[in-house]
């Protein structure tokens, strides 16, 4: 249901919580899009966002090919991004502060992540999202 939502302009009544990426599809080229929550806001250009089915995730592994995206999230749409994937060590710190600041949320998307891949430690990735500079 969020997809709609974002699409026609409305991504702002879910608080800056979901988000809207476009990226690009590794093989075809083609805009793709998903959403995603935001695991965490670094500042107000960047934001982490996590793979909950792991590295093979399809936006995860097209980011991987293609860096270059779209974030839309809050009022802010079709902002052009830069995808950093972070290394384990940092996936594993961002998704501790994650846990800590939204425990009911995080024990809900372990388990989703947990059933989905039936690994009782599941690789999670985290990708931080670098936001360029809002056109005027």
């Amino acid at each position: 249901m969020p997809l709609p939502i974002f699409r026609a302009g409305f991504g702002w009544i879910f608080g800056g919580r979901l988000m809207m990426l476009e990226h690009r599809g590794r093989f075809s080229g083609f805009w793709r899009e998903v959403i995603l929550e935001v695991v965490e806001r670094e500042s107000k250009d960047a934001l982490l966002i996590a793979s909950g089915l792991g590295p093979n995730s399809q936006w995860y592994r097209n980011l991987r090919e293609f860096p270059i995206c779209r974030v839309n999230v809050g009022f802010i749409r079709r902002r052009d991004a830069r995808a950093e994937l972070l290394s384990p060590d940092e996936s594993r710190s961002a998704l501790a502060r994650h846990a800590s600041a939204h425990p009911a949320t995080y024990r809900a998307l372990k388990r989703a992540i947990v059933e989905a891949t039936g690994d009782a430690e599941p690789d999670i990735p985290v990708v931080r999202l670098i936001l360029a500079p809002a056109r005027r």
